[in-house]
């Protein structure tokens, strides 16, 4: 074993392999996910020279979906700095790289292998995130760890604000929940803009102020980018044979690996971006793909950082600066982390494993090849596309109502979509990624999450971007040659599941304006929406 100020990178460069390791004096592995890279965990607030933290790299988890390139090179790299800051700080540390002989690129089967090795009578899981890894586990732990009569203790992540079961703890058992319901009671628990029993403000909700477009002539702030030369690691994955999308800069990668970058990624969002997040959180601008945003996701989804700590500096800004951050600003982005993303957490492990498998509309269209290239002459898709291949980021917006709608006003079949989103974007985790797609985006769910589809024509697009200002098609044309395929689809859409829509009333007065349309006008749109989706 090396000492315990660096960890052990087992690799084909070092040329370490497993019998390295001591036979004795080492009771107890850890393993660490790369999405539980938390600091802050009950495990590390002291050294045990008999414990020993396991991270690893394999290909059952490059390989599970195509991801982005920057989403598997963010992680192992993210995973290697937590690994040395563990190492500097005196525990002992086992890293096993993705090239190392050793490595059966199996999660399960590289445990099995360093207890083995190691003697050791006790394994220590935090519980996944993920519905595949916590049945993988519990199968590992009933067979293979009672055969080599080791004990397997679970631990809590220590970094959401709920648990998993608090949709069932506090609402019971329900065919769906709503999230405004779920994010007011989280207010009350935690106490964050609460005002004794009543919310800051006298609103709960201050999403209808946030709806605004920058007007011309705006001075975009410029987005904090690191510069990480990632380029061993991305070589590690060409050498490999890894399968990624997208694009990097392997000198220049701009996301956050290690708390302190993460909490600079924080500090500069709430001193410079929020006075403005609440009021531009929706707006879509050519060139722009940063805008206010936090672009924290990452540094959350892989626990550098605690949803906690962000909310904590977010609201102690606005207390410092309530003329710069003004009430809307704070309670949107406060939403977004204790509402949004803790409740489909618990709308994902409520559902599990069955919500992966609802299809509503029961659609089966093929995802079009633009999504992979961009190459599209719907300057909306263009654009949040290829942004997402660039950055492997979108905003909520793009996501839910450029891809995501349009797919389903396409009928896309929503495995496929499903596929695309968690492989797309770096901070997708299929906790968070599967609920926002097939149900918010989708609903594929039938409603669990959503209250009505998430469907709009061009004029949305229209309203809240620029993008139709350089488009193919002319976002104000309903039928014809020129006409924007959002428009006739949307339309496409409502006929097509006409019955499925009629209980919700949500959707009523969209249905009606359908009925009230001639019979000429329907089949033309219909008939020009076919052609369209024949063309793809």
């Amino acid at each position: 074993m090396s000492s315990s100020t660096e960890p052990v990178f087992l690799s084909s460069a070092c040329k370490l392999q497993l019998n390295q390791l001591p036979e004795k004096g080492l009771t107890t592995v850890a393993l660490i996910l790369g999405d539980q890279l938390n600091a802050s965990h009950s495990w590390f607030k002291q050294t045990d020279d008999e414990r020993l933290f396991v991270l690893m790299e394999v290909r059952q988890e490059t390989d599970y979906c195509r991801h982005h390139v920057q989403k598997v090179v963010g992680f192992f790299a993210a995973m290697r700095k937590f690994a040395s800051a563990l190492a500097d700080a005196g525990h002992q540390v086992l890293y096993l790289t993705l090239d190392n002989s050793d490595n059966q690129q199996s999660i399960t089967k590289n445990l099995e292998a360093i207890c083995k090795t190691t003697h050791a009578c006790q394994v220590q899981l935090q519980q996944p995130d993920e519905y595949r890894l916590d049945r993988q586990f519990q199968d590992w732990s009933a067979k293979v760890a009672n055969k080599l009569d080791i004990r397997v203790d679970w631990f809590d992540s220590e970094h959401f604000i709920t648990q998993r079961s608090v949709l069932q703890d506090w609402f019971g058992a329900q065919d769906n929940y709503v999230m405004e319901h779920f994010y007011r009671r989280v207010r009350k628990q935690t106490g964050y803009l609460m005002d004794g029993e009543q919310p800051e403000g006298g609103k709960w909700n201050y999403d209808h102020d946030n709806r605004k477009t920058p007007k011309s002539g705006h001075d975009y702030p410029k987005p904090l980018l690191f510069a990480h030369d990632v380029t061993e690691i991305h070589q590690l994955l060409l050498a490999a044979g890894i399968d990624t999308l997208g694009e990097i800069d392997s000198k220049n990668f701009i996301w956050p690996l290690t708390r302190r970058e993460a909490k600079e990624l924080l500090t500069d969002f709430v001193q410079r971006l929020l006075p403005s997040f609440g009021d531009y959180q929706d707006a879509m601008v050519t060139g722009q793909w940063s805008l206010y945003h936090s672009r924290l996701s990452f540094a959350l989804n892989a626990k550098i950082l605690a949803p906690k700590q962000v909310v904590d500096a977010a609201i102690q800004a606005w207390q410092k600066n309530p003329e710069a951050i003004s009430l809307n600003q704070i309670e949107g982005f406060v939403r977004q982390i204790i509402g949004w993303r803790e409740f489909v957490r618990a709308i994902y492990w409520q559902f599990m494993p069955n919500y992966g498998e609802r299809n509503h509309f029961k659609h089966k269209r093929p995802l079009p090849d633009f999504y992979w290239n961009g190459e599209t002459q719907m300057n909306c898709l263009a654009q949040s596309i290829q942004q997402s291949l660039d950055y492997a980021y979108a905003h909520h917006i793009q996501r839910l109502m450029i891809t995501g709608n349009f797919a389903l006003l396409a009928g896309c079949d929503p495995d496929a979509v499903d596929a695309w989103y968690l492989g797309i974007y770096n901070d997708a985790i299929e906790w968070v990624e599967l609920p926002n797609t097939r149900g918010m985006s989708q609903y594929a769910d039938g409603g669990i999450l959503a209250t009505k589809p998430y469907v709009s024509s061009g004029s949305y697009i229209h309203k809240m971007s620029d993008y139709c200002t350089d488009c193919h098609y002319n976002v104000k044309s309903k039928t014809g040659e020129d006409a924007c395929p959002f428009n006739l689809l949307y339309w496409h859409f409502i006929d097509r599941h006409f019955e499925q829509l009629q209980g919700n009333g949500r959707m009523g007065l969209i249905l009606k304006q359908w009925e009230k349309r001639s019979k000429e006008d329907r089949q033309q749109i219909i008939q020009e929406a076919e052609q369209f989706l024949e063309s793809l």
